[in-house]
């Protein structure tokens, strides 16, 4: 989920927004491409048909139906969907989605599918981390675009305009096939990638219910995305609803300080990744190479919860889960960085 860090924001009425300059034309960002020798396979969304009963695919498959691209968080087993065929918002709300093995059943509600460990108990309840717990506040979900992610330029960030066109560039070798916009927060990021008519379909995932119920607001009001192949969906990043190398991009937009466990959520971002897939982040550097001893003294007690990394840990991170072509560019407490999976 896209969050800010603590000690880099202030209440809203005392948010001073800096006269930044644009880095549109003259930014000094060019991400380097990533080149993928591995061909590329894109997955397409289809439907098929719940039953009370044990399935048999092979039967199912005689009679025009096959399982769906999302998958069980509890066995990572493909979902079998019965409803209208389609990655998007009306078909996926008209639709079940059930777990052959586990025969778990999901289905949607205010407007995102929940494929949590816990969707649907009734009486057990799952205490978050803070920082996590916050991002599920009906106010920081609606502030979010409202001022909250504004005030990210005063720590490098050069707007969600530049950001996109940076991660766009990265995501080149991904171009056509499948996009999961991890911690989407609002959709801010998600609606772009829709929108920009690029992928064959964007799903925009988080954990905050909240989150998700502004990001289906702001798309109804927007008339050119209600069809397109734009799909919300709650998850846990350490717990991803896909099947093993079925995604061809993954997106994590100033999030990875917010994850209780940035090395479980990379490697599960590793795991759906096709061969050839591309992970892109942002998150605040906890100090660069050129941050002084009292700055990074202050910095390391004054992290409030958050998980702020430095680039040789995010570095680190990524190569560790397998990840290979790291490359990243800072400015600031900014960083966006990227890898492959090989």
């Amino acid at each position: 989920m896209a969050a800010s860090a603590s000690h880099f924001l202030h209440p809203l009425n005392q948010i001073q927004f800096p006269k930044c300059p644009h880095l549109f034309t003259k930014s000094h960002f060019h991400p380097r491409l990533l080149r993928s020798q591995t061909q590329r396979f894109n997955i397409r969304a289809t439907s098929a048909v719940v039953v009370d009963s044990p399935l048999d695919l092979s039967t199912k498959k005689d009679q025009g139906t096959q399982v769906d691209l999302f998958a069980c968080p509890i066995c990572y087993e493909p979902l079998i969907r019965k409803g209208p065929i389609g990655l998007n918002l009306p078909a996926i709300y008209r639709s079940g989605f059930k777990c052959k093995r586990c025969q778990k059943s999901y289905t949607s509600k205010d407007g995102y599918l929940d494929l949590t460990v816990t969707s649907g108990l009734r009486d057990y309840v799952e205490v978050q981390p803070n920082r996590t717990e916050l991002f599920r506040s009906p106010l920081v979900s609606f502030l979010y675009e409202r001022g909250w992610r504004q005030n990210f330029r005063q720590s490098g960030f050069p707007g969600p305009d530049e950001e996109f066109r940076m991660a766009q560039e990265y995501f080149e070798p991904a171009k056509g096939g499948r996009i999961v916009d991890v911690s989407c927060g609002s959709g801010l990021f998600s609606r772009k990638f829709a929108k920009s008519g690029t992928y064959s379909g964007v799903i925009a995932l988080d954990f905050s219910e909240n989150m998700l119920r502004q990001c289906y607001d702001f798309i109804k009001k927007d008339d050119t995305l209600s069809t397109t192949n734009l799909a919300l969906v709650r998850a846990d990043v350490s717990r991803l609803p896909f099947e093993s190398g079925s995604v061809d991009a993954v997106h994590a937009g100033a999030a990875l300080h917010c994850w209780p466990s940035p090395s479980n959520a990379v490697a599960e971002i590793t795991r759906v990744l096709r061969s050839g897939g591309v992970f892109v982040g942002t998150t605040f550097l906890r100090y660069t190479s050129s941050t002084s001893w009292v700055a990074r003294l202050f910095r390391e007690r004054s992290s409030l919860g958050y998980g702020y990394l430095t680039e040789e840990e995010i570095k680190d991170l990524c190569t560790s889960c397998g990840l290979t072509n790291y490359s990243c560019k800072i400015q600031k407490s900014f960083i966006m960085f990227t890898a492959q999976k090989p």
